[in-house]
């Protein structure tokens, strides 16, 4: 294996650059196995609901695939509280903040917002707005996040469901994971 010999990057070359970059998408199926290791530690943070964070992973995953939902849509159904593994209370940024370069706008969107538009069937318990979706009206995808929260996502706690495998999903997190869409930041 090549390396660039730079040890600050006002030095380095095109040259190096280019070795980083090959090596970069040589080592991209990392990427995905991350991304299942994440997912089965959340098999460990139950936070008080009746299912682990896996399942609930899973059978939000689930659904969205028996409703007829895209790749991209049931792999970020299956990642959306991926981010809980590092941070509850950010976990929605995290997790959109991975997905974003592998999907495409509108299911960046979903996973981003999702705690709003999740936030109808349990803000009011603690007190907040249970509209806080409606900050979002008018967004292209406004009805997506919709239909991913009320659905999918906030059913989604139910020992009893028929919930699918984190090994029938491995192989479309493998594939969208595989190659970004872009890497530049906004």
């Amino acid at each position: 294996m090549q390396r660039a010999t730079f040890t600050s990057m006002d030095v380095s070359t095109k040259d190096e650059w280019m070795v980083i970059g090959a090596e970069t998408a040589k080592n991209q199926p990392r990427v995905a196995e991350g991304i299942l290791e994440m997912l089965r530690s959340l098999r460990h943070i139950e936070d008080g609901f009746v299912t682990d964070q896996l399942t609930h992973a899973l059978q939000t995953a689930t659904m969205a695939e028996r409703a007829g939902a895209d790749d991209e849509v049931v792999v970020a159904a299956l990642c959306h509280d991926i981010g809980k593994a590092i941070s509850v209370p950010n976990h929605p940024a995290i997790a959109a903040a991975i997905l974003k370069p592998y999907v495409r706008p509108e299911v960046h969107f979903m996973i981003e917002a999702h705690q709003d538009f999740q936030g109808r069937h349990y803000y009011g318990h603690f007190g907040m707005n249970p509209d806080a979706r409606n900050k979002y009206e008018g967004h292209p995808a406004y009805e997506l996040a919709a239909k991913f929260a009320d659905e999918w996502d906030q059913k989604a706690f139910d020992p009893n469901y028929d919930t699918l495998p984190l090994e029938h999903f491995e192989s479309r997190v493998r594939e969208v994971f595989a190659k970004p869409k872009f890497v530049a930041a906004d």
